[in-house]
């Protein structure tokens, strides 16, 4: 077990240094900072100036060593627009984004799961066959469109949601949280149902194929045969079975969820780190730029060695292939 994570983890370390040097030059090569930053009006001498605080007077291998050295410390840079470490504007934002994405992930398993178990059990019956063209909505509609849908619906004509923002927050260990207050939570449906629908489509999916694998199996026919009620075959036999793909696929889509909030934060206007990146590519704000991917990119690592740790955990057929290699 300890083996098995431990390469999980040489791998992801090689993931993060692979990220860094593409992120590094892809952005590099974005436009010169220097001509958002200082005025049309400035000279020759003062824009040299600015070029050479920003560090960008010298050669970009020198820029990329120093960048790695520094990112190994925690240390992104300044950003050229707040005017502080861009770590510390990502951070400042990703509890925000954190938030939307648990909460939307909660809604995901809660509709998903239940409706996914019931088209596995019944596939040829009328909810079935409904749940399974439903779920086709999930994967084919754009989430920008359907956040402009729900703002059309339930803020503009029926006005029983706020459009977009973040509303009031209560501070736990000094993290604003706006799911703590029945204000905050209304600014908060909209967006978290809009990201959840893909991934509610997608559990469905999921659930229904498990489902109807795992019920053609002897050990659920013999439960069935000795009298065991179907809600415990449902609940004890079944859905530990089904559960385990779940858990791997959405640890994946956990990832994707932070790091692709970035239409649905701009739809609704929501201040996480989706938002933030489009207003800094906009500013060519290049720090904040790779601290946002850096941080995206060891929370799917992270996110995925945690899944790898569960699986184990679940399967024990992952443990024992684990230890004979």
């Amino acid at each position: 077990m300890l083996a098995f994570l431990t390469r999980r983890l040489i791998g992801g370390l090689l993931v993060l240094f692979v990220t860094a040097t593409l992120v590094f030059f892809a952005v590099f090569a974005l436009g010169n900072p220097v001509d958002v930053m200082v005025s049309p009006d400035a000279d020759q001498a003062e824009r040299a100036a600015a070029i050479a605080r920003l560090g960008l007077d010298r050669p970009i291998l020198e820029q990329y060593a120093s960048f790695l050295w520094n990112a190994v410390r925690g240390d992104l840079g300044n950003s050229f627009v707040y005017g502080k470490p861009a770590t510390t504007v990502i951070l400042e934002r990703l509890p925000v984004t954190l938030e939307l994405a648990i909460v939307a992930m909660v809604i995901a398993l809660g509709i998903g799961l239940p409706l996914g178990i019931i088209a596995g059990l019944k596939p040829g019956g009328l909810s079935g066959k409904t749940i399974m063209s439903g779920s086709i909505l999930g994967f084919s509609l754009p989430n920008f469109w359907i956040g402009l849908m729900l703002i059309s619906i339930f803020a503009v004509q029926l006005k029983w949601l706020p459009s977009g923002g973040r509303g009031p927050t209560v501070d736990v260990f000094g993290i604003p949280l706006s799911i703590l207050s029945l204000e905050g939570l209304k600014y908060l449906i909209l967006p978290a149902f809009t990201l959840a629908l893909y991934k509610t489509s997608l559990i469905i999916r999921i659930c229904e194929t498990g489902t109807r694998t795992v019920n053609r199996q002897d050990y659920i026919r013999t439960a069935r045969a000795r009298g065991v009620p179907p809600g415990r075959i449902v609940t004890v036999h079944l859905l530990k079975n089904v559960i385990i793909p779940v858990i791997t696929v959405m640890g994946l889509e956990f990832g994707a969820m932070i790091a692709f909030a970035v239409a649905v934060e701009t739809v609704f206007s929501y201040p996480g780190m989706g938002k933030l990146l489009i207003d800094s590519i906009n500013r060519i704000d290049r720090p904040v730029i790779v601290a946002y991917l850096m941080v995206t990119c060891l929370i799917f690592v992270t996110v995925n060695l945690i899944v790898d740790a569960l699986y184990a955990v679940l399967d024990p057929r992952v443990r024992f292939s684990a230890s004979k290699a």
